[in-house]
């Protein structure tokens, strides 16, 4: 009886592993389609280099719909691709300008564009190092008369928010350069991990509009397909991929994927007749036989009336409440039933 809640647990792990790699898959794919990222890494840098905007509006986005939409198609904050290597020397600021316009950075983006590839026209560059941050900062500062200090004057003359920051940095440091530059790696390091923070914020809503649609569109009812995995031995087996009941049930399991990365391994193992058949009832359902090719069949009719269908939105709920956990919260819980240890612990 304990082998048979094992193999009904790790059916139902599995199963939300597949669906919770397809909602993250879709959401990478949409992330970089439209470079999400990268424009929200540049929209940071020009608040914090240069300030607002000519209409003194904030680049970073303040709302759930300037992400996805003002971000991503109205307002481009990165700067335009450049396929040669940084110049020699640093460009200087402007004298006399009340409003920075960009000049911060366009110079930041001269100091790290080698490692830059372009995406329409545009910078592609989504993480830049805080030690590479900090060295280019000591480029743009050793091009002012002054050092340092002929910097953090320009800042103050131009408005740029980021003369506050440097000018704690400076005075904590006691003007000592070596302590200045692991001074500001360590600022940007802080600023690297809020925005990420504030990243993940804002794509948690994203992953939960995807994982609504991926419950509804495979029509996923959890509850029904626990009770198949109860009823079915052999619907069970073939889902758990076990040989044999006993202490060594998930040898083959162990053996397969113990010693490679999760997602060809789960992938191998959901194309399998069984992990199709989890997935038969969705809009549009593959069938696999024993002999001959697989057909693709459209279930538009029998979709919508179990969609439909109040019976199942509990188990929907679950899916859905599932989904939110994400893949790592799977994969962890995959492991932790199966005894598979990550390829860092076996080394």
């Amino acid at each position: 009886m304990l082998s048979v809640y094992v193999d009904l647990a790790l059916g139902l792990v599995v199963s939300f592993l597949l669906l919770s790699l397809l909602v993250s898959g879709v959401n990478e794919a949409f992330v970089r389609l439209l470079a999400i990222r990268s424009k929200f890494l540049w929209a940071y840098l020009r608040d914090t280099l240069d300030g607002a905007d000519a209409q003194g509006r904030s680049w970073l986005p303040a709302k759930l719909r300037d992400v996805f939409a003002a971000l991503p198609f109205t307002r481009d904050p990165r700067p335009a691709h450049s396929d040669q290597p940084a110049p020699a020397e640093p460009g200087t600021l402007p004298v006399a300008e009340p409003k920075a316009q960009d000049a911060m950075v366009k110079l930041l983006y001269e100091r790290v564009q080698e490692i830059d590839h372009p995406t329409k026209g545009r910078t592609s560059i989504a993480n830049i190092p805080p030690g590479r941050f900090a060295v280019a900062l000591m480029e743009m500062a050793a091009a002012e008369p002054g050092g340092v200090e002929g910097l953090l004057a320009k800042l103050k003359e131009m408005g740029s928010p980021l003369y506050g920051h440097l000018r704690g940095v400076w005075e904590t440091a006691q003007r000592d350069l070596d302590r200045f530059r692991q001074g500001v790696e360590t600022w940007f390091d802080g600023e690297m991990e809020r925005l990420s923070m504030l990243y993940k914020r804002y794509v948690k809503w994203v992953v939960a509009v995807l994982g609504l649609l991926v419950t509804l569109l495979f029509t996923m009812d959890g509850l029904e397909y626990g009770k198949t995995l109860l009823r079915d031995n052999a619907f069970r087996a073939s889902v758990t991929a076990v040989a044999e009941a006993g202490p060594a049930a998930y040898d083959e399991l162990k053996a397969r994927c113990g010693r490679s990365d999760p997602v060809p391994c789960i992938t191998e193992t959901l194309s399998e007749p069984a992990m199709v058949q989890m997935l038969q009832h969705a809009l549009v359902s593959i069938a696999i036989p024993a002999e001959g090719d697989p057909t693709l069949h459209w279930n538009g009719a029998a979709w919508w009336n179990r969609l439909t269908t109040p019976s199942h939105w509990p188990g929907f709920l679950l899916t859905y409440v599932a989904l939110l956990f994400g893949a790592p919260f799977w994969w962890d819980v995959f492991r932790r039933i199966t005894g598979i240890r990550s390829r860092r612990k076996d080394q």
